[in-house]
């Protein structure tokens, strides 16, 4: 894991054990976590690990936890108009919905009600404004096609959209579940080329002596763990990532976790470094209101297509987003 934090540096094997705590706690943040279970998980003393797992994350393992459930809430609410905030609370681990009141009002400054209410009226906004654009487009005499189309191949569900004269294709499939190794960082990414590039190399250099580039199959993507319109810019946490074999050892600050499958929309970009919050966007703002889907409750990411060639300084991308029928 790396770290925007001033701080001396940290060995690949302490980051290994924070990295798999992390990871453990993203997948169980409805239970009821522990200090002895996760010193544990990290193989530290309980004694020592509060401790060093401030000093790496610089925030105690309990303020961490809360900030985890407390922004998975946050987001939960905005994307899943449907469940009740009892529901979301205790999907999150809070212990009673009025813990979860207080806690959400100190951490947001509004009510979890409140939040709900004003982000819906921000995504119906959005909504509106789409339609719109596409009335004009349908009008327009220079354009004749449709502005949003879809057809359906081998049971996934093709979108075409056209937005100013340019196609934009989305496709809704099942994902296989992967297993992946990944470096981590934290802090601030937008628009960084060259922190990617690094966090890349450094993955590589590792992958490659141990022959885990050469398959066909093999994926290079990247996980964005936080919604970085919730979370502050110097917690969000990134994990760049290639597909390994399930059985495949990692050792240093080179980890291992597994990506759920099951029903992603795939929309397919070429971007380049400045571009890719639009694209985020555009899928966010502008597809997604209009899909009859809604996000569902695993991590989204970047998969990067291999072997496609194009001009310097440009990269195509499929941003995946789970999904389910809203």
């Amino acid at each position: 894991m790396n770290s925007t934090n001033n701080q001396a540096p940290v060995s690949d094997e302490y980051i290994a054990r924070i990295n798999r705590v992390i990871d453990y706690i993203e997948l169980h943040i409805a239970q009821n976590l522990t200090l002895d279970e996760l010193a544990m998980i990290a193989n530290f003393s309980k004694y020592h690990f509060h401790r060093i797992f401030y000093s790496i994350i610089g925030e105690t393992l309990f303020q961490f936890i809360q900030r985890i459930r407390i922004e998975k809430a946050a987001s939960l609410l905005i994307n899943q108009p449907k469940k009740s905030i009892t529901e979301i609370s205790y999907e999150c681990g809070f212990m009673n919905p009025s813990s979860f009141a207080r806690k959400f009002k100190s951490y947001f400054g509004v009510s979890a009600t409140l939040w709900r209410n004003e982000q819906s009226q921000s995504r119906n906004l959005s909504k509106t404004k789409s339609n719109i654009r596409k009335v004009i487009s349908n009008n327009s005499k220079d354009d004749l096609r449709p502005s949003w189309y879809i057809e359906y191949v081998d049971q996934s569900q093709i979108w075409r959209v056209l937005m100013n004269n340019e196609e934009r294709i989305v496709e809704v499939k099942e994902l296989s579940e992967m297993t992946v190794a990944y470096i981590r960082y934290v802090g601030p990414y937008k628009g960084d080329s060259e922190l990617f590039e690094g966090l890349y190399r450094k993955l590589f250099s590792w992958a490659g002596p141990r022959n885990l580039l050469h398959s066909p199959d093999t994926k290079s993507l990247i996980i964005y763990h936080d919604d970085p319109e919730i979370t502050e810019e110097n917690k969000l946490r990134i994990s760049v990532c290639v597909t390994v074999p399930e059985d495949t050892v990692v050792d240093g600050d080179i980890g291992k976790m597994k990506i759920p499958g099951g029903k992603y929309a795939l929309a397919k970009f070429i971007l380049t470094a400045a571009d890719f919050r639009e694209a985020w966007k555009w899928v966010y703002g502008t597809w997604l209101p209009e899909s009859g889907y809604v996000p569902d409750d695993r991590p989204c990411f970047e998969l990067y297509p291999e072997n496609c060639k194009l001009p310097e300084g440009k990269m195509a991308v499929d941003i995946c987003v789970p999904v389910r029928p809203l």
